[in-house]
């Protein structure tokens, strides 16, 4: 096997129980025989270099395309067995230039303007949809779930997320609401049913729209609800309320600014903001590789010290930061067993590469949340001191009182219009 691969390995994987296959059959092995057993399988000489040469981009690549296999073991487990050991090695020279080309090159990498922001979005959502049929909630909620309790399903958990964001939005009835990122439309509906409130979604996938708007059409919403096909950028209006679920990771730092610069233009005077996104404990790094060229182009995953000065420099004010960290690992727990139990179902439709590709996105994200310092930031903005409630009691309220009627009230928004 390459050398520079097995020094690497040798010098990383200290606890553990790997195998690894190389291309000239030879097996070597590495850590201390705990844990899952895992048996990798390399099935060529320019594979063993490019792992070595370039692991994030070249795992993911070699998984996707055969060259390499798991004869034991799953792809998560690989990815496990590496990242609970990769915070101890001294990363080798080749590795850390490589780092520094990343660096240079980060924020050309998630560059968004109108034009390519409605590309990048396309490449993702406008998939076939029945893709993400197999592993989301029933109500398609693609973003971080919220777990009040270990056990719960992601259904409930999905509903818990949605409970807990519209707390702090602190509706009150005859507010207009704008959800920047309405993806299929989940989000916009429960709050349009838990209070009587007038909500604009905006998204910039033609799939996202549609099936939200035949949504809106079938729960009797549509006098409460609109979809649109919009930028941030190009809407005009003023709101009292702006939430924002799972789509800063599109923005890109360089648009950072010009993000709440709109925000801060959308939102009325007495307005309040709920921006919910992926983030990291650490200071700014460039997106995974292989996330970026396969998965979502231009996405970028910001830290706190990029996206507190932002806000700052548009006057908005921080009134409330929570972390979720460990949420996030537990969404995608359910969503890569879901989607592996309908594995048969994907390959027929999108095939066996397909299939890999979408496995290693998901395990590679799980295993980022638990063990490569990924977490979910919740920011709640405002404009005035006097916008919102002096202690956060209001919050535990709210969500106690959707939790007891689980936030599903039985009169549609047609039924409301005739009182």
């Amino acid at each position: 096997m390459f050398r520079p691969l097995v020094y690497v390995l040798q010098r990383t994987i200290g606890t553990g129980d790997l195998k690894i296959v190389g291309a000239d059959g030879r097996v070597h092995e590495f850590g201390d025989r705990t844990g899952t057993p895992v048996v990798v399988r390399i099935t060529d000489k320019r594979t063993e270099r490019r792992l070595a040469l370039s692991p994030s981009l070249g795992i993911g690549e070699a998984y996707m395309d055969g060259r390499l296999t798991l004869e034991k073991g799953t792809i998560y487990d690989f990815l496990e067995v590496l990242l609970v050991n990769v915070s101890k090695l001294e990363r080798p020279g080749w590795l850390r230039a490589m780092d520094f080309v990343q660096e240079v090159t980060r924020r050309l990498q998630h560059y968004n303007p109108v034009g390519r922001s409605r590309q990048n979005v396309a490449y993702h959502y406008d998939m076939d949809g029945s893709l993400y049929d197999l592993f989301l909630d029933t109500d398609r909620q693609y973003s971080c779930a919220y777990f009040e309790e270990d056990d719960m399903s992601l259904d409930d958990a999905q509903i818990a997320k949605k409970r807990h964001i519209a707390s702090k939005l602190n509706l009150s009835d005859g507010m207009r609401v704008l959800d920047i990122g309405s993806g299929w439309g989940g989000l916009a509906l429960y709050l349009a049913k838990t209070a009587r409130v007038d909500v604009t979604g905006i998204t910039l996938s033609e799939e996202q729209l549609k099936i939200a708007q035949e949504r809106a059409q079938a729960e009797g919403l549509t006098n409460a609800v609109n979809f649109e096909l919009c930028d941030y950028r190009d809407l005009r209006g003023k709101f009292d309320r702006i939430v924002s679920v799972g789509m800063f990771e599109h923005v890109g730092s360089a648009h950072y600014r010009r993000f709440f610069e709109s925000v801060n233009d959308l939102l009325a005077d007495e307005g309040v903001v709920l921006l919910h996104s992926i983030g990291q404990f650490d200071p700014p790094t460039a997106t995974n590789p292989f996330i970026a060229k396969y998965i979502f182009p231009g996405g970028y995953i910001p830290s706190l010290s990029e996206v507190v000065p932002a806000v700052e420099h548009e006057g908005l004010l921080v009134t409330d930061i929570e972390i979720l960290r460990l949420h996030y690992a537990m969404t995608l727990r359910h969503w890569r067993q879901r989607f592996r139990a309908a594995w048969h179902t994907a390959a027929d439709k999108f095939g066996e590469r397909f299939c890999r590709m979408w496995e290693m996105y998901l395990a590679s994200s799980e295993t980022g949340f638990r063990y490569q310092n990924l977490m979910v930031f919740q920011i709640q903005l405002a404009k005035g001191l006097n916008a919102l409630p002096i202690t956060r009691d209001y919050m535990f309220d709210r969500e106690r009182e959707l939790n007891v009627r689980k936030g599903q009230p039985s009169r549609s928004r047609t039924q409301r219009s005739a009182h």
